[in-house]
């Protein structure tokens, strides 16, 4: 886009007074933001961990060096320290190997002794046992009597009870299972488990270089079209031995999603899906014959997403689910037979997070991205109306927020990108009880800080989507400024919100010195819903870097952006959009520096990358077309490529195979490698790779020497 003679005399106009404005505003100095950072400028929220009833909430304050619970009455606004019961609950975890439990007053008892480790301790929802798994089985121990029971004695190198294969943990379970498959009944009788068969699973082996000879830490892991591990759902009666295992064939090509318990016990729905991941279904399995029979079914074109966070409600009316079946994230309330009752929402906008199903008065509270994409909002809709969704929250500002047990109030964290959070306490009509607390410090208007702003580019094919754009302290328009753009990109997974953002740290060090600073989503990363992440299907990652392109020919076009230096950097995804925009987007981005980096889809596992890729035999020309290694040849920027040689997520064959291709072309990049990191890095190889980073800044976006401050720093 142009800029008229019109358009860059107002732009300089306004910064004109927005500088004379500021000042009077100090700019930190290197000792002020790393070595003695200035305490007043920002300070802490303080932390609301919850409610302790329907009017009373619990918040913590630091006091010196530790947090202390208090409890708030909402109607006063009084405080008392918070009594032990309320803040505390019975809790369980592993001590030396064994499984400890702690009652809320904190006394603890050692419930097991034995010297094989444990794992995944998870108390009964009564509190009376706790299950764990031990050398790939499945036990549980009498809080009381300290009675062992085991139900699964076929544990072993390649065989799971209750503990998860790693594409499941990865990619279906979740990381924050830490592996654990097992899923207590609301009544604490019965445990449902999976039991997993890794015995056809290809092996990866990963080289650890430690010692003399070194060793291979060897890992199931199934790349895209291999072959998955087998399945099985059980389900035992706590304190009894014997599995009922459910009505499903487990050398069927097939997945199984995280279970629901019903309310009463009674039944336990499981979430099934073919391979190609196109049709969910979900079967009633009843625990004690495992007879299974379907309840809803839902397929879709591209792919679909499991259900995550069914609620069953406790008269037994029916359940209620989120789907994205109409391009758009939604909620649904189906009866218990799968019969829908009614569309709780609808539009062309998304549902975030349940939570609260207030059954006495026939409504539910949600978070949602309605009125735009990048911020979310509290809404509560009835049950049984036609009215639509009420918006709780105020102003154009993001909400994180905290609900009471009744809905009838609840505490928001609120803030955009030229805002400050701030906490509230506010009652069901949207009303504000009273301010709680800001973020703001008493110095915060004595500093210049960078302000974000959030912007939006459109794609060659007319889409609009949004970026943040962090300009430089002491901004001058008739200056040329490089561009520095960190990016993720992967589906469902967008980073540009319109949320506060700290400005201190290297934030502030790199738009002192002169950086534009930018954050960028593409198409996929859910403002568009799903309709939107569809685009990519069976081709994951063309559309997305040209999103990246189409941003970055935008800020070019500023008057004030230095083309020769258009700088991108990512992990893992982010790690591969960068590798293919100094490829596939050489004549756009200049300089990246790629993270722990997938090149090549065939090389990652099964269920991720077929949901969005189908599999390599299927789709030969897709996995060809979206590798950085096909465009390697058109590499002429300047390329950093990092990795972990222990990374069990994106092994370092990606980086390898990059390599091998880039120099087989005698092209000329940089290498770095963390000898024993995993899928990141931590301690002194994050120190490390942090000055690398600098180093690599001030060379080639900043064209200068490193500070002696810096040097001097890192010396300490």
């Amino acid at each position: 886009m142009m800029v008229t003679r019109l358009q860059f005399a107002l732009i300089s106009c306004f910064l004109t007074i927005a500088l004379s404005a500021n000042s009077q505003q100090k700019a930190l100095s290197f000792n002020e933001i790393f070595i003695t950072p200035v305490k007043d400028i920002l300070k802490p929220l303080p932390q609301y961990s919850g409610w302790a009833d329907d009017t009373h909430y619990i918040e913590y304050r630091l006091e010196g060096q530790q947090n202390k619970p208090y409890t708030v009455d909402v109607k006063t606004g009084e405080s008392v320290p918070s009594a032990p019961s309320q803040v505390n609950e019975a809790s369980v975890f592993i001590r030396n190997k064994d499984v400890i439990f702690k009652d809320p007053a904190g006394v603890e008892k050692q419930l097991t002794r034995d010297t094989t480790q444990e794992k995944n301790p998870t108390l009964s929802p009564d509190k009376r046992q706790v299950a764990f798994t031990r050398n790939n089985d499945l036990f549980s121990v009498d809080v009381v009597s300290g009675a062992e029971t085991r139900y699964t004695n076929d544990g072993s190198n390649v065989i799971y009870n209750g503990w998860a294969s790693w594409v499941y943990y990865e990619e279906i379970l979740g990381r924050p299972t830490r592996y654990k498959a097992f899923w207590w009944s609301p009544d604490s009788k019965k445990i449902a488990f999976m039991r997993f068969d890794d015995t056809l699973v290809p092996v990866y082996p990963i080289y650890n270089s430690e010692g003399q000879h070194g060793f291979l830490e060897n890992t199931r892991y199934p790349k895209a079209g291999d072959i998955n591990p087998e399945v099985k759902v059980g389900i035992v009666n706590t304190g009894m031995k014997g599995t009922v295992w459910a009505d499903f064939d487990p050398k069927n090509d097939q997945y199984f999603g995280t279970p629901y318990w019903m309310a009463d016990s009674k039944t336990l729905w499981v979430q099934w899906m073919n391979r190609d991941q196109n049709d969910l279904i979900i079967y009633s399995v009843e625990p004690n014959a495992g007879t299974k029979a379907i309840i809803y079914e839902e397929k879709q074109n591209t792919w679909v997403d499991w259900f995550d966070g069914m609620y069953f409600l406790k008269n037994g009316s029916g359940f209620i689910l989120k789907s994205d079946k109409s391009g758009w994230g939604h909620y649904y309330y189906y009866d218990l037979k799968g019969n829908l009752k009614k569309q709780l929402t609808s539009g062309s906008w998304r549902v975030g997070e349940l939570l609260l199903v207030e059954e006495k008065n026939q409504e539910i509270f949600f978070t949602a991205r309605q009125e735009t994409s990048t911020r979310f909002d509290l809404y509560t809709v009835e049950l049984k109306g036609t009215e639509e969704p009420k918006r709780l929250t105020f102003g154009n500002f993001d909400h994180q927020v905290k609900l009471s047990p009744d809905g009838k109030f609840f505490i928001t964290t609120y803030s955009n990108l030229t805002s400050p959070s701030k906490s509230a306490l506010v009652n069901k009509k949207g009303e504000i009880i009273r301010e709680l607390a800001s973020t703001q410090g008493t110095l915060y208007d004595s500093y210049s800080l960078p302000k974000a702003e959030l912007s939006y580019y459109k794609t060659r094919d007319g889409l609009e989507l949004p970026m943040t754009i962090i300009l430089p302290l002491n901004f001058d328009p008739a200056k040329k400024y490089p561009v520095w753009i960190s990016v993720y990109g992967g589906p469902d997974a967008g980073t540009v919100y319109d949320r506060w953002k700290n400005p201190l740290g290297l934030t502030y060090w790199w738009a002192k010195e002169g950086i534009i600073q930018v954050a960028i989503d593409n198409r996929s990363a859910g403002h568009l819903g799903k309709a939107g992440m569809d685009f990519i299907y069976k081709k994951m990652g063309i559309y997305e870097i040209e999103d990246y392109m189409d941003a970055a020919i935008s800020l070019k076009a500023k008057p004030y952006v230095d083309p020769t230096k258009i700088g991108i950097t990512g992990g893992s995804f982010g790690g591969y959009i960068t590798a293919m925009a100094l490829t596939y987007g050489a004549e756009i981005f200049t300089h990246g520096i790629a993270n722990y980096s997938v090149t090549d889809w065939s090389l990652y596992d099964t269920h991720y990358t077929e949901r969005f890729m189908g599999t390599p035999k299927n789709n030969p020309e897709g996995y060809r077309t979206t590798s950085p290694i096909t465009y390697a040849d058109k590499l002429k920027g300047t390329l950093r490529i990092v990795h972990g040689t222990m990374d069990d997520n994106v092994h370092m064959q990606n980086t390898i195979q990059f390599v091998n291709k880039l120099q087989d072309l005698n092209k000329h990049f940089e290498f770095m490698l963390y000898p024993g990191e995993r899928h990141g890095w931590g301690g002194l190889k994050a120190s490390h790779s942090t000055q690398e980073t600098v180093r690599f800044m001030y060379q080639h976006m900043l064209e200068k020497p490193v500070p002696t401050e810096f040097l001097e720093y890192w010396k300490k």
